[in-house]
């Protein structure tokens, strides 16, 4: 996050000194804090289906589902209305999310620009939210808490994420590990980059890199292996 404040005000001061608004950049040659980065937890696969059975148990497979598969911040998932949802064209989009300020839910802006996404989800996904809606089809938010029948808490949210690892007797990780678990998911079974950097709202895919190193790295390995498999058919 630090850095990639830094780059966006470096990248701004540049623009002033170019245009002669400034003589000098002030943030260049700037020395960012080390970082001290913390450890990745991930929902492990064979935990993945008791987690949404006890999710659906609860009423809440729709959500939980599509966190899984789309990694949204936790804050982005529940602010979430019916009509961000194409049911047609099997996305959905992503412009604002929602976080407690002072007691209330406030929804506002994502921070960057590059958190304003379309997203494709799977078909399964699209179901599960089209039968979500049909409980509450007159409330305009795709997720409804059930004790207030409007717009999800964050905190009681996280709550329920817990609650359900320890059902399961899973290891405790952060609801925004889920959003790890996807990334980490979606590097092992192919999915480039790029595309996973969009998908996350990321503003540039060095970043998802450098995030995900730990997944890459079997990812070289199997490309190694792969192109020696090649070159060795050859011979």
């Amino acid at each position: 996050m630090v850095r990639g404040i830094h780059t966006l005000l470096n990248n701004c001061l540049e623009q002033a000194v170019a245009e002669r608004l400034l003589l000098a950049n002030p943030a260049k040659g700037c020395r960012l804090p080390k970082l001290e980065k913390r450890e990745m937890k991930i929902l492990p696969e064979d935990k993945i289906g008791p987690y949404l059975a006890e999710a659906e148990r609860r009423g809440l497979l729709a959500a939980f589902y599509l966190e899984l598969t789309t990694g949204l911040r936790r804050g982005e998932l529940l602010a979430l209305l019916w009509t961000d949802l194409d049911v047609e064209n099997m996305t959905i989009s992503v412009s604002k999310q929602v976080n407690r300020l002072n007691g209330e839910l406030v929804v506002s802006q994502p921070k960057t620009p590059n958190s304003i996404r379309k997203l494709a989800i799977p078909q399964r996904a699209v179901e599960l939210l089209v039968e979500e809606h049909a409980k509450h089809p007159h409330s305009p938010y795709l997720f409804v808490s059930p004790k207030t029948g409007t717009m999800f808490d964050p905190d009681s949210f996280r709550h329920t994420h817990e609650k359900i690892l320890k059902v399961i007797g899973a290891e405790h990780i952060r609801f925004h590990d889920l959003r790890h678990t996807f990334a980490t998911l979606s590097l092992k079974y192919g999915v480039d980059v790029k595309t996973l950097s969009g998908a996350l709202g990321h503003y540039d895919a060095g970043f998802t890199l450098s995030t995900y190193t730990h997944a890459t790295e079997g990812m070289k390995r199997d490309a190694a292996d792969t192109i020696g498999s090649v070159i060795s058919q050859t011979m």
